[in-house]
């Protein structure tokens, strides 16, 4: 049965693809593929071969899997903090973390957005790796790497998923699954897809500021305690639509 979480669940999944589409990420992924693989961005995206696009996606594979070592053990370390922070507060501990989980993403959002300028978050934070990574393992580390040092737009759309992971703790680890997962997706499919990266890379600004305005809402949501009421109406909203249709 879907519960009332699972808006939440999705914005979690919105949040994953777009720090992949951020123009943080996105412009520099030839580059980082170029880098995991040994093969150059122009051999990449204009001589791909089935072969090529193989080994392409078993390293893609092996990045993401890097990335969700670092990414979900944080969701569950936020959850467990969430917790204990809960059992030591004591009457409206949930309600007040969520008020202060939406002030943090409606900051985050207007920073996404552009709205907002925050130098700190604007300093190069990823590991640089001197050498290259030999084989699947070498992309595991990579993958860590990029994971544990974040870029620029990546770190106010994970850390707002912490902060919410915090908020509700017994969601907190599905929440980075997600996230997880909506990251990886448009990284598999545009890995196999290499071409087709130049054109997203022109509207990645407009799908910032789009990004960045969901998730003022979604903080708006948290602060007013809205977000079960509004995750009940859709719920009921698809259920009422199903049964249409069987009907």
């Amino acid at each position: 049965m879907i519960e009332t979480a699972d808006l939440t669940i999705w914005l979690a999944l919105g949040a994953g693809m777009l720090s992949f589409l951020s123009p943080c990420t996105l412009p520099i992924f030839p580059a980082y593929l170029s880098y995991i693989t040994g093969m150059s961005v122009k051999e990449l995206e204009h001589h791909a071969t089935f072969k090529i696009r193989r080994k392409l996606l078993f390293h893609a594979v092996f990045f993401l899997f890097g990335v969700s070592l670092v990414f979900i053990s944080l969701g569950i370390g936020v959850s467990y903090v969430g917790q204990w922070i809960q059992g030591m507060l004591a009457g409206e501990s949930g309600q007040f973390i969520q008020r202060i989980a939406g002030i943090f993403i409606i900051l985050m959002g207007l920073f996404v957005s552009g709205w907002l300028k925050v130098t700190s978050f604007m300093k190069e934070k990823r590991f640089r790796f001197t050498k290259k990574p030999v084989g699947y393992v070498g992309t595991i580390f990579v993958g860590m790497g990029f994971a544990a040092g974040w870029t620029p737009c990546i770190g106010p759309i994970f850390a707002s998923i912490l902060v919410v992971a915090a908020a509700n703790p017994t969601q907190g680890a599905w929440y980075t699954l997600f996230y997880v997962v909506g990251f990886s997706l448009p990284f598999l499919i545009l890995t196999f897809f290499l071409g087709s990266t130049r054109w997203i890379v022109r509207y990645s600004g407009m799908i910032m500021k789009v990004g960045g305005v969901i998730m003022i809402l979604m903080g708006l949501l948290l602060f007013t305690g809205l977000m079960p009421q509004i995750s009940a109406f859709l719920l009921k909203l698809v259920e009422d639509t199903w049964l249409t249709k069987l009907g």
